[in-house]
């Protein structure tokens, strides 16, 4: 597995930067709900998202993520208040990953569509694909295994509780160091968009 950064850039390449440490990820698909509303929401999700509706995902802890340029491209939604940060570039409305509200608990989910969209690199950057979460939200039938959850639970335990400890929770592009507030103001979703996105997401399932 190539142990060297990897690139990040959004489409428009006004976002980039580059990933560290490729060989301490957890490369996952996901298929929720919420991050095929997300996909909606930023208007490209057969660009996102697979022909099942998964989302490959590297999740990795933030003080690994380097931007070298365009930082202020950065946005972030909730599609609930209490859901996850979901961040993507404003420029070319990119995705860029998913984490916690607080930099407290390290870790963010990034996804392959800033890291490149060829699946050779990925995996020969990261690895292959060892964990299908959520599979009961994939479209059609029959519905993937759900395999490497546990796995991935147990990947998120360690690496957060770890950098609880050493301090590398603090590392983070994404929060500012003196408040741990996010470096761009979430925008939530209204009811009614909400209703909206999770509609688009039931209708691609038919």
């Amino acid at each position: 597995m190539n142990t060297s950064a990897h690139p990040l850039r959004c489409r428009c390449g006004a976002l980039q930067g580059t990933l560290a440490n490729a060989r301490h990820v957890n490369h996952a698909v996901c298929y929720c709900s919420d991050c095929q509303a997300f996909a909606h929401y930023l208007g490209n999700p057969s660009q996102i998202l697979d022909a099942r509706g998964g989302s490959d995902i590297v999740q990795t802890q933030p003080k690994n993520l380097i931007f070298t340029q365009g930082s202020e491209q950065l946005a972030c939604i909730r599609l609930t208040p209490g859901g996850l940060l979901r961040w993507y570039s404003r420029c070319c409305r990119t995705p860029v990953g998913n984490t916690l509200a607080t930099p407290k608990l390290s870790f963010i989910g990034l996804l392959h569509c800033c890291l490149g969209e060829d699946a050779a690199s990925l995996q020969k950057s990261f690895g292959p694909v060892t964990a299908w979460v959520h599979t009961d939200g994939a479209r059609g039938e029959p519905k993937p295994e759900n395999r490497g959850l546990g796995r991935s639970v147990w990947w998120f335990l360690r690496s957060a509780i770890k950098a609880r400890v050493n301090g590398d929770y603090r590392r983070t592009p994404l929060f500012r160091l003196d408040t741990g507030a996010p470096v761009a103001t979430p925008y939530v979703l209204s009811v009614e968009e909400h209703a909206r996105v999770m509609e688009a997401v039931r209708s691609a399932r038919l």
